[in-house]
């Protein structure tokens, strides 16, 4: 297929390169044109000047960009995706940014007979380099038939959710659980450590049992050694959970610990973790700076 790709940051730029590697002819747009040259050189792609060149002839657009601002920015701006794209062509959209958004994008694109897909990720930048994602989608059943095959280079685990909205939804729900799974991971190494344990035993003991999670597996070693600096930027998680709570107050959901983390995340920051992995949680349990 002739597909485009909105947005090569640390998700965009690998995600577009499989699309390549699978054998498509892939137009790229990226806000810092040098970004864009390096993928050119580095896949074979084409660089556009704006989303409305990108989109032009694709059959599909993909985005992936920072939030909903962004969102409607190249998606429905000016020189936006909208623009140029060709009647019956579908738009997908990888951000992880609100339903609300969603659902205004999509019909947008219906006035102009183009399918619409939210679809954002988890896996982080390592599911993105290597192939890995999972995606959560919102949409129609044809519309996800059609864009499954192509998705699916740089995914390990595609679902369809539901109706437009449904996908932004279900990561509402992931970040929800990831918050509230590495507070406690946190406060149960930041114990451990406190009561002169073994960490490794205790973590090599409890991780064959209920307590075992992905972050328990994958980050209990960098969090004790404190270590942040890979992953997904507290700032990110910061955005998310926003966007997790003003939907919140939108459907009356009780958001008490994703409200708390939220809070602690705030107090990261202050120690100068911005840009840390969201695994740094134990770092203000430490009094690490």
């Amino acid at each position: 297929m002739r597909v485009a790709f909105v947005g090569l940051g640390v998700m965009g730029y690998p995600m577009a390169g499989y699309l390549v590697k699978a054998g498509h002819e892939v137009v790229v747009f990226n806000r810092t044109t040098a970004k864009a040259e390096q993928w050119c050189l580095e896949f074979g792609g084409e660089k556009a000047a704006t989303p409305e060149k990108a989109a032009k002839n694709a059959e599909i657009v993909f985005c992936c960009v920072g939030n909903d601002d962004d969102v409607r920015s190249v998606i429905l701006g000016d020189g936006g995706i909208l623009a140029g794209i060709a009647d019956g062509a579908v738009v997908v959209d990888h951000t992880t940014a609100s339903a609300v958004v969603a659902n205004e994008v999509a019909k947008a694109a219906a006035k102009k007979n183009v399918g619409f897909l939210d679809a954002p990720l988890s896996g982080g930048q390592a599911g993105a380099e290597n192939g890995q994602l999972t995606i959560m989608v919102g949409g129609d059943q044809a519309t996800y038939d059609r864009v499954f095959p192509v998705m699916n280079c740089y995914a390990k685990a595609i679902t369809l959710i539901g109706p437009v909205g449904s996908g932004q939804l279900a990561k509402m729900v992931n970040q929800i659980c990831i918050a509230g799974i590495v507070q406690g991971l946190s406060e149960a190494l930041h114990f451990a450590k406190r009561a002169n344990l073994d960490v490794a035993k205790v973590i090599d003991a409890i991780s064959k049992g209920a307590a075992q999670s992905w972050q328990m597996e994958n980050r209990w070693q960098t969090m004790v050694d404190n270590e942040f600096e890979f992953g997904f930027a507290v700032e990110w998680m910061r955005k998310d959970l926003k966007i997790a709570l003003e939907e919140a107050e939108r459907n009356g959901a009780k958001l008490d610990m994703t409200k708390l983390v939220d809070g602690y995340y705030a107090e990261v920051e202050k120690l100068g973790g911005r840009r840390w992995d969201t695994s740094s949680l134990i770092a203000r349990l430490e009094g690490k700076s």
